[in-house]
């Protein structure tokens, strides 16, 4: 016998005549209910933030990937609109999960956003409905949180509503791949499930890829982030021990990645942000502990990581320690304060953990960064400076953390008296001077 509402769903999906909502519009969020609703679904974006459903009915985005414009367009096509209303629920057939998944302070995994979502949803919930995990978490979650939840009333899954996990794959700022054309892993809790989220995902994304199960499709983003803390954490390994060597690592990698087999260049920086790198695999190792099993390659990896700031400021120090001068009272510019280049966003920004250990070492800091008019964040509030030849000659040293394209480069190579350059940039755009020093 078929199973209706699964048929009635699909054939909504298929004519695209299903409504879509979205949970928690930020960078991940925000992307793809733009996405459903570019290519004809209608979309109800649900943000329990006021401020953030405010600027969305207004039009302005907050998102570097999503401009105003195309916020616009499709608020006055009426494919896209915004509610904090939960109750908007009731009207939707596909609902997607897009909330954060932060650390405790004791770096245990924070489930209260999924948590307080997935109950609201539940109070809304109605058969026939797909619902969808985007949210980055350890294996399980799905089956062990959100199912008993949404089945607590008496529902089945794989009858009356359908549910998985689809791990998110924003790139912020990436000017090539975009949330349409990065394929799309889905895994269900029932094989009925993952046909009909394949089926979802695959009117708006190019690729999508559907494996076993939701506890697959939850490993699949946390083994993607491991990857890519552990090579990190190797190459800034690397990168302290050819400081010793009196090499030079960017060199060292450069030439490493002719290779065509074998090598996948990773680069050095001053420690790691965004929520993926450092804190997903974290995930990942306090499930692996509920299992007996410690994680020896993250824990690593992560403390490795970690220690990058207080690295750049023992730097600090032995460029100023040369030039005369002590970390205390020297005045320090901070370039760059974001997480990644040409986005805005502060999340686990390794510039933030050097603010604080330069000011508790009793240095004058400011910043420049052209994407943050203030910077108020754990106990700082600042402003940034305005940058000109005169106010640069007024610094000791100048850390570069963040290598904005809007940046000026020449100006700032010409006008200090020392330059830390972690990122390498005054090498790549062809800008050499005595008082450039690499990480």
């Amino acid at each position: 016998m078929r199973n209706s509402s699964a048929e009635i769903l699909k054939r909504k999906i298929r004519t695209k005549k299903a409504k879509i909502a979205v949970i928690g519009l930020g960078y991940v969020g925000l992307p793809l209910a733009m996405t459903f609703a570019r290519k004809g679904f209608r979309v109800i974006g649900i943000d329990i933030s006021e401020k953030r459903v405010e600027k969305i009915t207004t039009g302005i985005s907050y998102i570097s990937d999503v401009t105003s414009k195309k916020l616009k367009g499709l608020l006055r096509l009426k494919r896209f609109a915004v509610t904090n209303n939960f109750a908007a629920v009731r009207g939707a057939d596909g609902v997607i999960i897009c909330v954060p998944t932060p650390l405790r302070k004791k770096k245990t995994p924070d489930m209260s956003y999924i948590r307080n979502a997935v109950r609201k949803i539940e109070e809304n919930i109605r058969p026939g409905q797909i619902i969808v995990l985007e949210s980055t978490t350890y294996p399980g979650t799905t089956r062990e949180i959100l199912l008993p939840i949404l089945e607590s009333r008496g529902l089945k899954e794989g009858k009356d509503f359908y549910l998985a996990f689809s791990p998110e794959r924003i790139d912020p700022g990436n000017k090539f791949y975009k949330t349409e054309n990065t394929p799309k892993v889905i895994g269900g809790i029932s094989e009925k499930s993952t046909e009909i989220a394949r089926l979802l995902y695959s009117r708006a994304i190019k690729d999508v890829v559907a494996v076993s199960s939701a506890r697959s499709a939850e490993m699949v983003k946390l083994l993607e982030n491991t990857f890519r803390i552990v090579n990190t954490a190797l190459v800034n390994e690397i990168a302290v021990l050819c400081n010793k060597f009196n090499l030079d690592i960017w060199e060292i990698i450069d030439a490493a990645k002719t290779k065509p087999y074998g090598y996948m260049a990773f680069y050095p920086g001053p420690g790691v942000g965004g929520h993926c790198i450092p804190v997903d695999p974290l995930y990942l190792s306090w499930k692996a502990r509920k299992y007996g099993f410690e994680t020896k390659f993250i824990n690593l990896a992560s403390s490795v990581n970690e220690s990058m700031p207080g690295y750049v400021v023992k730097r600090i120090g032995k460029i100023l320690s040369a030039r005369k001068k002590r970390i205390q009272n020297s005045r320090i510019l901070i370039a760059g304060i974001a997480y990644k280049k040409d986005v805005k966003d502060l999340r686990e920004s390794p510039a933030i953990r050097i603010i604080e250990l330069l000011k508790a070492k009793r240095a004058k800091i400011s910043y420049y960064d052209p994407l943050f008019p203030y910077l108020e964040i754990r106990g700082i509030d600042m402003k940034p400076i305005q940058v000109n030849a005169k106010t640069l000659k007024k610094f000791d040293c100048v850390l570069l953390v963040t290598d904005h394209t809007r940046l000026n480069y020449r100006l700032l190579a010409k006008n200090s008296k020392a330059i830390l350059d972690t990122r390498n940039i005054f090498y790549r755009l062809g800008i050499s001077g005595k008082n450039i020093v690499k990480l």
